[in-house]
């Protein structure tokens, strides 16, 4: 990381501005009523409505951009939007209004024997600061978030999404100003200077409170590494898909297609495949042939080979390695034991699931695998606040500390005590 001084004195003086504009606002927002923050919400989606014209414009100069630098399809398919998409963020931001509002919510009360009333109470963190890379989406996703929160927040796209989160900003501001709130509320890094990063790292002078990283791993190894101030972490989405023995077939086809090629740049992609042995003939050959006949290069063990001449031989990093592509390694395993620890030798502890029908060998795979979201019988695709009925999400954070799996409304909060008293003092 540069040292300060040798940081740009123009990028510099705008990432301390935005942080001090955003402690501020925060402390509005933190007081402001459910009602004042969800007209917000619901007037940044009118406008993302009527200037969708003017965002896919802006989102069109982006993918052009990436295919001529060469970025691979799942890249491009990550940062590209289109009406239907565009109404999706709409959408995502009206189910972040009707959410129940977090703050203020009471998590325990009791009464001591002297008479003292105590509440946990959940209040807003404060300023989130969220680095992120090419998904546009997670400028309108992570704004809403925040603001519904009560947090302000300081959002850093990608340069590779620059037009088009600029263009998603503006629509959030205009959905703050609407609700007589800070435009400061959310704040968008118009510079594309890497030093920026580093800068929102070291806290802007105690602004920030938490970061949010969402991206690949090397962005998230730098926040790791270089962050001053906590961080909700997500470093990689390396799902597996266990079928069992005693899977049913048709199921485990339908559910293995779709974890891994309803969008394969998604986080919440399969990219391993895991078969037990035991398993009827059939099912070996089957799953592997759905997913070369749909697109996908498989990678697999000798078994997998076998099954189809069209596989290639895994290597061994192919396992353990997040493909983010019609990509996905495949493995046999003896039993749902040897499947939960290939997982928790190979797995990011990010989403993973068993197909079965023998409810035992699922509640040992559920109780067992040691992952932020475990499935049973379902597509990791699943992976998302919005299916889990958050409205939206920041990313799936996969550390164990305050925030764990989709991070919503509920996990960009803390708490605090209130305590009542009638004149106590406590005895020496």
């Amino acid at each position: 990381m540069q040292k300060t001084t040798d940081i740009d004195k123009n990028t510099e003086a705008l990432m301390r501005g935005l942080g001090t504009a955003a402690r501020t606002a925060a402390h509005a927002l933190a007081l402001a009523s459910p009602e004042t923050k969800d007209l917000a919400l619901r007037e940044a989606a009118k406008a993302l409505r009527r200037d969708t014209a003017k965002i896919l414009e802006a989102n069109a100069l982006d993918v052009a951009a990436a295919r001529a630098a060469g970025r691979p399809a799942s890249f491009v398919d990550r940062l590209a939007l289109t009406p239907a998409r565009v109404d999706a963020i709409a959408k995502g931001l009206e189910e972040i209004a009707a959410l129940a509002d977090p703050v203020g919510a009471v998590l325990a009360d009791w009464t001591r024997p002297n008479g003292l009333r105590i509440q946990r109470v959940r209040v807003p963190i404060g300023v989130i600061g969220i680095i992120y890379e090419s998904r546009p989406n997670v400028t309108a996703d992570a704004g809403a978030l925040s603001l519904k929160a009560g947090n302000a927040a300081i959002l850093r796209g990608g340069s590779e999404s620059h037009h088009s989160s600029t263009a998603i900003h503006a629509c959030l501001v205009e959905g703050l100003e609407a609700a007589g709130l800070p435009a400061a509320a959310v704040q968008y890094v118009t510079t594309t200077d890497r030093d920026a990063v580093g800068l929102m790292l070291t806290g802007l002078n105690g602004a920030i409170d938490v970061i949010v990283p969402r991206g690949g791993r090397s962005l998230v190894e730098r926040v790791q590494t270089e962050a001053r101030v906590p961080v909700f972490a997500h470093l990689e989405g390396i799902c597996h898909t266990y079928v069992d023995a005693k899977a049913d077939l048709g199921m485990a086809e339908s559910v293995v297609l779709n974890a891994k090629m309803r969008r394969t740049g998604v986080c919440g992609a399969t990219e391993c495949l895991l078969v037990d042995r035991n398993a009827p003939a059939s099912v070996l050959p089957t799953l592997v042939k759905d997913l070369l006949d749909a697109g996908a290069e498989v990678r697999g063990d000798a078994a997998a080979v076998a099954a189809d001449p069209r596989v290639k031989p895994a290597q061994a990093d192919d396992y353990g390695h997040e493909f983010l592509d019609a990509i996905i390694a495949v493995k046999t395993v003896d039993g749902v034991g040897e499947a939960i620890a290939h997982i928790a030798r190979y797995g990011s502890q990010h989403t993973d699931a068993i197909i079965t029908e023998d409810a035992a060998a699922a509640e040992r795979f559920l109780a067992e695998v040691d992952s932020a979201i475990v499935m049973w019988n379902a597509s990791t695709q699943f992976a998302d606040g919005g299916e889990f009925g958050f409205g939206a999400e920041i990313g799936i954070a996969t550390g164990k500390m305050h925030a764990r799996g989709p991070v919503g409304v509920e996990q960009l909060t803390s708490f605090k005590y209130r305590v009542r008293g009638s004149g106590q003092t406590r005895p020496g």
